[in-house]
């Protein structure tokens, strides 16, 4: 296994992966799911005692959530992480307080929404300068041969990948950087939960680290349920075929480019 997919594994399965995920993945709680009415009674003692434990655990058993986050569906994949994350627990939490009994039971019967645009996230968390290196526009990041990073849209990084770097395909790319006097490319998503559009947007984070003939370091910046050990065929790709990759969790990348 690829040192970096070990370290993002152990990080996911044995740290508090999706509070500090959430630095990079700030998503806003919204939209509604439906609840299980058998469960109700014990939806309801579990709200008025306080226990959130025992209430974010009984939602989590319903077929749909009764709120709609992107950190719900690791959750429900890995019952275990709520022990490791008391900061998204007390987050959920939060939320369903403000919701209120009333409210979750009045809206349970509303359509589960699915849109969600988190892909710009990434690139907001990098140009914070969380990496400790300058992010500079198209021309500065030409003018300098330092440790940078470019601040472009995806046209244009894609643009100058096609110029200067051999990328061929036909896609825009999430991160470009200078580190060590190598260039950096990288595509960076959330994989928020398994089946569908997910899978989809797995697979194409694969063909960017397949593109042939690249002359530089390729990274594919994935987070979320891939990295729930044995539960899902991603984590089987991630560890087995797709190994000799650079696979790693954003919380990770950082310490990937300092040593390129």
């Amino acid at each position: 296994m690829n040192h970096w997919t070990k370290l993002s594994v152990e990080f996911a399965n044995q740290r508090n992966y999706l509070d500090e995920l959430f630095k990079v993945y700030p998503t806003i709680p919204e939209g509604i799911r439906d609840i299980d009415k058998p469960k109700w009674k014990a939806i309801e003692k579990a709200y008025n005692e306080k226990d959130k434990l025992e209430l974010l655990n009984l939602l989590l058993s319903l077929d749909l959530f009764p709120i709609k986050d992107s950190y719900v569906a690791y959750l429900k994949r890995d019952p275990a992480a709520i022990g490791r994350n008391p900061a998204t627990v007390d987050r959920l939490y939060g939320r369903l307080c403000e919701l209120g009994l009333d409210k979750i039971w009045e809206r349970c019967s509303e359509p589960k929404e699915t849109n969600r645009q988190i892909g710009p996230l990434f690139r907001r968390w990098i140009n914070k300068g969380v990496l400790g290196v300058p992010v500079l526009k198209l021309k500065e990041f030409l003018a300098t041969k330092e440790n940078a990073v470019l601040d472009a849209s995806d046209k244009e990084m894609m643009d100058f990948a096609k110029k200067n770097l051999n990328y061929n395909r036909n896609k825009g790319l999430d991160f470009i950087g200078r580190f060590n006097a190598k260039f950096v490319i990288g595509e960076a998503k959330f994989l928020t939960d398994f089946g569908g559009h997910q899978n989809a947007q797995f697979s194409d984070a694969i063909s960017t680290l397949e593109t042939p003939g690249v002359k530089t370091v390729i990274v594919a910046i994935l987070d979320g349920v891939l990295y729930i050990e044995g539960k899902n065929k991603m984590y089987k790709d991630i560890t087995t075929t797709y190994s000799k990759y650079n696979i790693m969790s954003a919380l990770l990348f950082r310490e990937f480019l300092y040593q390129v």
